[in-house]
């Protein structure tokens, strides 16, 4: 039988983040984080106007997540 030698080759990365990935995945925190803990109506009535402010789609639909997470909205 033949053995033959098997050579691997190590990389080593420096794994630095681009800081333009971490602005990106920061606003979204932030965006996700006024939706689930503080939106009233805000963010929809940019497109429906007052009437958002009745019907709160965003509070209603992160109601549990809201008090699960400890923001008080009632």
């Amino acid at each position: 039988m033949k053995m033959t030698k098997v050579l691997q080759q190590l990389t080593k990365s420096q794994g630095k983040v681009p800081k333009v990935a971490v602005a990106v995945l920061l606003v979204l925190f932030g965006i996700g984080f006024f939706a689930v803990g503080f939106d009233q109506g805000q963010i929809f009535s940019l497109v429906q106007g007052h009437q958002a402010y009745g019907q709160m789609y965003l509070h209603e639909m992160t109601h549990d997540m809201r008090h699960a997470s400890g923001f008080p909205c009632h």
